[in-house]
């Protein structure tokens, strides 16, 4: 992999795909402009989020495509010579899933469904079983929906699975049991900020990661978005207001050199890790 611009959105998605699909279109756009090879969509760019977490309408989730919709033809039609994910509520016949696709000009390159369910979410959402990094013309990626950046399982499988960059997708809400009178003091804020440079830090991989912003219903987005060096370091950001976040990175130059010296993957020691009984 070759030096590349990684951009990663923070921008507000809702009901209507159409009105989705131009806005995406309109990020891809900028993007391109800005000389990016990979674009970072939020979670639920396609259709919104949830707009209760506590007690989800099921007469109000976001619309369900197949794996194969049109619409998200019309993405890659749009991405072209790009890699761009994308977050989307899958229908998966007699459930849903929150997930995400990696697609260019050549079609799909890869698929996650988001493992770790929040409660609200499983009331809406079945979980996904696997992390699985795939190959791309800008390098080998793995994407994480939201709640799973939270666990650590999580990214290390993907670095495991040779990910040097993990595109982190989210519809990441400031607290709602415990809300602050500023941004800055939120403790989603602080922990989203946290868990992006931790996972890419304990890695040593570059981190993309795009989040919602604005209002559904009582919920309110973090934006945040940001591109993290495997240092731990923020190399890009948005704060809380929409745009994009970019950062031209050489992802395998950046990665040998964090590694030089400390390399966190080949000195592991898992013949003692273990799950301890609850």
């Amino acid at each position: 992999m070759s030096t590349v611009r990684i951009a990663a959105a923070a921008a507000h998605f809702g009901r209507d795909l159409e009105f989705d699909l131009a806005r995406v279109a309109k990020l891809i756009g900028d993007a391109r402009a800005s000389g990016a090879g990979l674009l970072v969509l939020p979670d639920a760019a396609l259709g919104g989020y949830l707009a209760d977490l506590r007690h989800p309408d099921p007469d109000a989730l976001p619309p369900a495509l197949k794996p194969d919709d049109p619409l998200i033809g019309r993405v890659a039609a749009l991405a072209a010579e790009m890699t761009v994910c994308v977050g989307y509520c899958e229908d998966g016949g007699d459930v849903r899933y929150n997930a995400a696709v990696c697609v260019s000009g050549d079609g799909v390159l890869g698929r996650h469904r988001k493992v770790h369910l929040p409660a609200g979410e499983v009331a809406a959402y079945t979980a996904g079983d696997r992390f699985d990094a795939f190959d791309t013309p800008v390098g080998r990626i793995g994407m994480l929906i939201d709640y799973d950046k939270t666990f650590p399982e999580a990214a290390r499988s993907l670095a495991l699975d040779g990910a040097g960059v993990l595109a982190c997708l989210s519809a990441w809400p400031t607290s709602i049991t415990n809300r602050a009178p500023r941004m800055a003091q939120d403790r989603q804020a602080r922990l989203f900020d946290l868990y992006d440079q931790a996972r890419a830090a304990e890695n040593q991989v570059v981190l993309a990661s795009s989040n919602q912003t604005g209002t559904m219903g009582g919920i309110r987005f973090l934006g945040q978005s940001k591109v993290v060096g495997p240092g731990g370091d923020i190399l890009a950001r948005t704060w809380s207001k929409a745009g994009l976040a970019v950062a031209e990175v050489d992802v395998e130059a950046e990665i040998d050199r964090a590694r030089r010296i400390l390399h966190h993957l080949a000195e592991r020691r898992p013949d003692v890790y273990r799950e301890r009984p609850r």
